[in-house]
């Protein structure tokens, strides 16, 4: 199952309380696992290093800290799909993230807020996989008169048909022997840096905070941990519920591990030298080259997926048939796209490419969103739903921890956006992204 198959945090014929749901969409924790390993697991993963470079062990120590908080808010969230019946008995009265989000926040603003960060989460992750290839194609082929925007349109091209995709079906298979290969990569990326375990630079990990780096990092961190926006309907689709929690568990603490690792050990073997996509460290020419098309590809067969999900929101809210629309449907009697809808759809492929073009400086763009839908989605609204909704059966405990949760994800959001927006400002201005004295290595273009 893909998670691109999400239409509104809901799969198709899933009913509120998981009875009726198609057998085809219902999934075992092993797949329910996967999915959120390839969530949690995705291509930020090739830029840990640098976030390690940037901040030392506090970003080790920040992403563990914030794959237990957002198992905790993942687990909460479906907690909050729930009621007790009269016999005490809990059963699943709602659906999705979006009718939470109606039920706390109310039926006329709620789910505009969800889908509107949702968008802005699924757009900005296309916009990452187009400057990761652009940046990994200039790291394989330096001495090419070609710049990276070059490089971006290039790989734009490849991603027009997209704007005629109607469903995910013909490349959801390319996508995920893509995702198998990408954790093979990172793998083998992994034991390379373990056999240079002689020339590690230990001396060379920062041990003090520095605040101008620290928050763009953690902004980072949470970004590639979020996926709140589709537990509830994995949750909802597994065969055996009771195993839900166990599976939250063990992915996370999995993703903990590994890219705690994958960052601190890459950043040990090219110390200040490392670069913001690890794998354009790689001496051998040949071995970089084959690896970083790889991740290429990667990229671009994962391009259709947030893609796919951001139109489906944008189509829901303004463009179905019903009244409450804004716009006339995008299909006609026939069920295929009408020629303007292509069009804003290509449109759409198009700006995402203007947008890693013109700002092409994505570990602070990518700070920035993460700092405000990533903290939003992660970590504040749900803890707030939570205790909304759960106030009257919480321990005292559990309604200490949700807050402090969702005053750590205000303080995450406005202290990171407030930082990474300095750093972007002066990155398109051409000034250095961090003027602190103990940043000697700015934030490059790219990822």
């Amino acid at each position: 199952m893909e998670l691109c198959e999400l239409t509104n945090g809901n799969f198709p014929h899933s009913d509120s309380d998981g009875i009726g749901i198609d057998p085809k969409d219902q999934i075992n924790e092993w797949q329910a696992a996967w999915n959120i390993t390839n969530a949690i697991q995705g291509m930020v993963i090739v830029s840990l290093p640098y976030v390690v470079l940037k901040s030392g062990y506090w970003a080790v120590v920040a992403n563990v800290l914030v794959a237990g908080i957002c198992c905790y808010t993942g687990k909460i969230l479906v907690d909050c799909l729930y009621e007790e019946n009269e016999f005490g008995v809990k059963v699943r009265v709602r659906k999705s993230y979006v009718e939470v989000a109606d039920l706390a926040f109310g039926s006329v603003i709620g789910g505009r807020i969800v889908n509107f960060a949702q968008i802005i989460e699924l757009l900005m992750t296309c916009i990452l996989y187009m400057v990761l290839s652009g940046d990994l194609i200039v790291g394989s082929f330096p001495n090419l008169p070609v710049d990276l925007s070059s490089w971006i349109m290039i790989s734009t091209a490849f991603l027009i048909p997209c704007a005629f995709l109607q469903s995910l079906r013909s490349v959801s298979w390319s996508s995920f022997w893509c995702t198998v290969a990408h954790l093979i990569i990172n793998a083998i990326v992994l034991i390379f840096c373990i056999t240079k375990a002689a020339k590690w630079k230990v001396q060379e990990v920062k041990v003090h905070l520095d605040i101008w780096s620290f928050p763009i990092c953690l902004g980072i961190i949470v970004f590639s941990y979020t996926s709140q926006i589709f537990v509830p309907t994995l949750e909802g689709n597994m065969t055996d519920k009771s195993k839900f929690s166990c599976m939250m568990n063990w992915t996370h603490f999995a993703a903990a591990m590994f890219k705690s690792l994958f960052g601190y050990i890459g950043f040990l073997t090219w110390g200040s030298a490392t670069q913001e996509v690890i794998t354009n460290n790689i001496s051998s020419e040949i071995f970089k080259i084959i690896i970083n098309m790889f991740l290429v590809i990667k990229a671009l067969f994962s391009y259709p997926l947030p893609y796919y999900a951001a139109v489906e929101l944008i189509d829901t809210a303004l463009f179905s048939t019903g009244s409450k629309t804004v716009f006339p449907s995008c299909l006609d009697d026939k069920k295929t796209l009408k020629v303007w809808a292509v069009a804003l759809r290509l449109g759409l492929v198009l700006a995402t490419m203007l947008m890693a073009i013109f700002v092409p400086f994505f570990a602070l763009l990518m700070g920035l969103i993460g700092s405000f839908t990533g903290t939003m989605l992660s970590l504040v609204w749900p803890s707030y739903f939570h205790l909304y909704i759960k106030w009257r059966v919480l321990r005292w405990y559990s309604k200490v921890f949700d807050i402090g949760v969702m005053i750590l994800g205000f303080v995450c959001c406005f202290v990171g956006m407030y930082y990474s927006g300095i750093a972007l400002y002066q990155a398109i201005q051409g000034l250095p992204a961090t003027p602190s004295h103990a940043s000697h290595v700015p934030f490059h273009k790219g990822v």
